[in-house]
């Protein structure tokens, strides 16, 4: 890594929107990886740019009153939970920082009184559903690794990328991100695949049999495990998902697939169910999903549980509605109001999303829900909504990159009462939120932590029109 020289006692004052660091130097704002505010620190410049510059700190003179000992092993190393050294007070404080700074900056809204207070989340350790780790025969090596001579140190490992190192793998003993057995199984299953040769993937060669593992949990107690193997063995796939039928009964979905392409995307792929179902079932309040091997769902269910009932809230439904939810995925916010609104229209791009929201529906007992499949810039046009009548209330949770400019223009024309929009980017929520101005009003904005010890927030605002 190139460096630009060294500068001393930094004071770090606050956090920028991706989570780094942030202090000043004469004129020049510098983000600073690995530090929190209050501290004070000597970093090195890893990065010069005309107004800023990005440094790594080198030594502290002083740790601020709002740092807390990392609960974490890997903290530092992992490219995951990068704020465990901020107590989550701060974290939330920041968090909701963020969110009315972009509306006051971006989208030029006064706040006073719009912003409601973040909620925080249910549990701060073990709230995922979903994590993916990755086999890798070029694991990173840590300062004690070095201490190993070359013929004896074991080069694989199983756990999550290092970030900005796209072939490198740090190998994790314990991650405190999701609730057991997810911990049992990936080290169950790198010990035996060790003791059996079975080898580990090298992305730079594109060789090796074990490439990722993905493990699902329900609060109702189901686990599905999808291990992704780089070519068709049948003695080694069968040896490692009888070790787990064996040793972990709780498995109630375990699957796989042979993905032999240059990247890790399994949607595409005919994904083979080896044991149980093909799919785990999970309850949101009194609803219940399906959840399919690549089905999108929230990361945080108890979380999600807030954020539809935010949703819900903020629509006010009477039971006469129109509803439009876009980017509806596999229907969990459609569903979560349907019985509120008189009719529930779905559009989402993803196909085989389309067809989990119609399961869901059908499982639940809704008939008042319709989803479409396909590109929303094109789908939602006058005859569609001839066809299925001018919403009342439009539901909006796009992707990080916001609302696409042609959906955007397209409800400013056709002017819904509600617009909900639901975000994990307040950046780009407060540019839409501007390009809506002209013909709404901002009334509410509630953040919600979805994901503690990281820089990520979702919120929810509710636009009414004019």
């Amino acid at each position: 890594m190139r460096h630009y020289g060294s500068l001393e006692r930094l004071e770090i004052i606050d956090i920028a929107d991706d989570g780094k660091s942030v202090a000043k130097y004469n004129d020049l704002v510098v983000f600073v990886t690995g530090a929190v505010p209050g501290d004070i620190v000597d970093v090195r410049v890893i990065k010069k740019r005309r107004n800023y510059l990005e440094a790594k700190v080198i030594n502290f003179h002083k740790y601020s009153d709002d740092r807390i000992k990392p609960f974490c092993k890997h903290f530092g190393v992992c490219g995951g939970c990068k704020w465990q050294s901020l107590s989550y007070e701060k974290q939330l404080f920041y968090k909701q920082k963020q969110v009315q700074e972009c509306l006051q900056r971006i989208a030029k809204i006064d706040v006073e009184g719009i912003i409601l207070p973040i909620i925080p989340s249910v549990n701060t350790k073990y709230y995922r559903n979903k994590l993916e780790y990755t086999f890798s025969c070029r694991r990173w090596m840590l300062d004690e690794d070095m201490q190993v001579t070359d013929e004896n140190r074991n080069m694989n490992g199983l756990g999550f990328h290092i970030h900005g190192k796209f072939d490198k793998v740090l190998d994790i003993e314990t991650c405190y991100l999701q609730r057991e057995p997810t911990n049992a199984i990936r080290l169950a299953v790198k010990d035996f695949s060790l003791k059996n040769n079975i080898t580990f993937f090298d992305l730079r060669k594109q060789s090796g049999f074990l490439r990722n593992m993905i493990i699902r949990t329900t609060l109702t107690g189901e686990v599905m495990v999808i291990l992704s193997f780089f070519y068709d063995d049948k003695n080694w796939c069968n040896a490692v998902l009888e070790h787990i039928v064996e040793n972990f009964p709780e498995v109630t979905s375990l699957m796989y697939v042979v993905n032999s392409k240059c990247n890790d995307v399994i949607t595409d792929l005919e994904i083979q169910c080896y044991k149980g179902n093909p799919y785990i079932i999970e309850t949101v309040g009194n609803l219940r999903f399906k959840i399919g091997p690549v089905s999108f769902f929230q990361s945080n269910t108890l979380q999600a549980y807030e954020l539809y009932k935010i949703i819900l809230d903020f629509a006010a439904l009477s039971g006469n509605e129109i509803v439009y939810d876009l980017y509806t995925g596999t229907g969990t916010i459609a569903n979560f109001v349907a019985a509120s609104a008189q009719k529930v229209v779905g559009l989402e791009f993803i196909e085989s999303a389309v067809s989990d929201a119609f399961g869901n529906s059908r499982i639940n007992g809704f008939s008042n829900t319709m989803f479409y499949a396909g590109d929303i810039a094109k789908i939602l046009n006058n005859t569609f909504i001839e066809a299925n009548g001018i919403p009342d209330v439009v539901i909006t949770d796009p992707p990080r990159s916001g609302m696409h400019a042609d959906v955007l223009k397209k409800l400013l024309e056709i002017r819904p009462q509600k617009i909900i929009y639901v975000s994990c980017n307040p950046s780009t929520q407060a540019r839409d939120i501007a390009l809506f101005s002209e013909k709404y009003d901002l009334i509410k904005s509630q953040p919600v932590d979805m994901f503690p010890h990281t820089q990520h927030v979702e919120n929810v605002v509710l636009l009414v029109k004019k």
